[in-house]
């Protein structure tokens, strides 16, 4: 027996190495729908859908409840998740092309080691950078029938554009070298405007009666100029392209604004419910590949929309629904399955964030903070309560007035600076924004404080009103 001790003990020695060695970096599949409301996912509290594959993040994962975007449009969004850094650094304002050869999230994990890919809506005007595998639409796309440049090549592909970057996806995780993690990138389509379902959704909502938001009937009473200017209205805004179908002829006022409002949200909630199901096909691959237990899944939306929330589609303005991003994030060993987190984060947290959880340094140029303590469950003393934001894509499609504002725990304080407006919303005692506070001298010291606060960050994140008089052109 004596003589069998040292084999023995040279078989357990790999063992040993290996429980020493360094955890491998998690993997990253980052899912981003387009102008997907929290307010219409269910694990968000929905009362219009349900979404029981996207749930499946909250519940073995986080839901986090006070996610916000810091520019509420498509390009301006992507850009500053690419970069950690706000729309007057990164270069994009507005529709405008992103100069692809500034660093970004993907070009550091691609440095670390990782297997890069992109696949779906990219929106950025010139070609992906910092990716070994890209696919994407051309501009916006369409639902059906879409074409897609794969690494520059054009291809067209039969189906419907979210099954189509699902299956591109898998293809993606299929092909991958084995021997390295992997970030990818999973950007659909869906559900931005105009709203196309697929056969197999199209009629899912066909003889549902969608419940009407609280503030349909929002008047704009208190409001500055801006809200009565926005041409985003569901009374007089919707095209036919939106609403596929003419309206009876018998129907004005009241009734036709609840028929628009019905037809949209049937579509646009169809959309979301392919989603869904393509998001579980996602999910249920890493579970049979065995890469679900280091594997980091988000899913969330490039802003908020407005689901006929005071009259509107759409997003741009800093109010609630189109500042408010979903994020849902599964992370086993690090994340508490079911635990939400109402600490504040913003898009520009993504890139430093996701960058440390793959055990890299933060760039000291990135504006965004690491949430790594959030997802852990923790809330630094020092962890920010409030938000700066930035708009300024006007006049062009919405008529959306220019405008910045900080958000706090408790109150909002935009300006509309262009049009010298205020407002002032205390969310506490009325989270629907009705009541515009600006004027009212019992506020007058909130107002003051809430101003130290916008300049405060607006100097300390060096925004110098470069784009105010003029922003580039929109060239995506």
């Amino acid at each position: 027996m004596r003589s069998l001790l040292p084999i023995a003990l040279l078989a357990l020695a790999p063992l040993a190495a290996r429980a020493d060695a360094p955890k491998r970096p998690p993997n990253i599949v980052y899912i981003m729908a387009d102008d997907h409301a929290a307010h219409a996912i269910s694990a968000y509290g929905s009362k219009i859908n349900k979404t029981p594959n996207i749930d499946r993040l909250a519940k073995d994962g986080m839901r986090f409840a006070n996610c916000f975007v810091t520019n509420s449009i498509c390009t301006p969004s992507r850009a500053a998740i690419l970069t950690g850094k706000y729309a007057h650094v990164n270069g994009v304002p507005v529709f405008n092309r992103f100069d692809g050869s500034q660093p970004t999230l993907a070009k550091y994990l691609q440095t670390a080691g990782y297997h890069t890919g992109m696949i779906g809506k990219w929106h950025l005007g010139s070609d992906p950078t910092g990716f070994d595998v890209w696919n994407i639409l051309p501009g916006q796309g369409v639902y059906h029938n879409p074409q897609f440049i794969d690494m520059g090549t054009k291809k067209k592909y039969d189906g419907y554009c979210t099954d189509i970057i699902t299956d591109l996806s898998l293809d993606f995780l299929k092909k991958r070298p084995k021997d390295k993690p992997f970030f990818l990138m999973c950007h659909h389509k869906a559900p931005h405007r105009p709203w196309d379902p697929d056969e197999k959704h199209a009629k899912q909502f066909e003889n549902v009666k969608v419940p009407e938001p609280a503030t349909f009937d929002d008047d704009y009473a208190t409001r500055s100029d801006a809200a009565r200017e926005a041409t985003m209205r569901i009374d007089r805004d919707l095209t036919l392209r939106d609403l596929k179908i003419k309206p009876p002829e018998d129907l004005a006022g009241a009734m036709l604004k609840r028929w628009n409002y019905q037809r949209y949200m049937r579509d646009y909630l169809a959309c979301v419910a392919s989603i869904d199901d393509n998001i579980g096909r996602l999910l249920d691959s890493l579970d049979k590949e065995g890469l679900a237990e280091n594997t980091i899944v988000i899913y969330t939306s490039d802003q908020g929309f407005f689901l006929g929330d005071h009259n509107w589609y759409d997003k741009r303005f800093m109010y609630e629904e189109s500042l408010r991003m979903p994020f849902l994030i599964r992370w086993p060993g690090t994340v508490k399955p079911g635990s939400v987190q109402d600490g504040m984060i913003l898009n520009v947290d993504f890139a430093p964030t996701l960058l440390a959880a793959a055990g890299r340094d933060v760039p000291a140029d990135m504006q965004g903070k690491n949430f790594l303590p959030l997802l852990r469950g923790e809330k630094p003393k020092d962890w920010r309560t409030s938000m700066y934001y930035r708009y300024y894509h006007y006049p062009q499609h919405h008529k959306v007035q220019p405008h910045y504002g900080v958000r706090t725990d408790r109150y909002k304080l935009i300006y509309f600076n262009k049009i010298n407006q205020w407002e002032l919303f205390d969310l506490q005692k009325d989270p629907r924004e009705l009541k515009n506070l600006y004027a009212d001298p019992m506020h007058a010291d909130t107002v003051k404080q809430l101003k130290e606060e916008l300049f405060r960050l607006k100097k300390e994140l060096k925004d110098d009103d470069r784009f105010e008089k003029e922003t580039p052109k929109d060239d995506v």
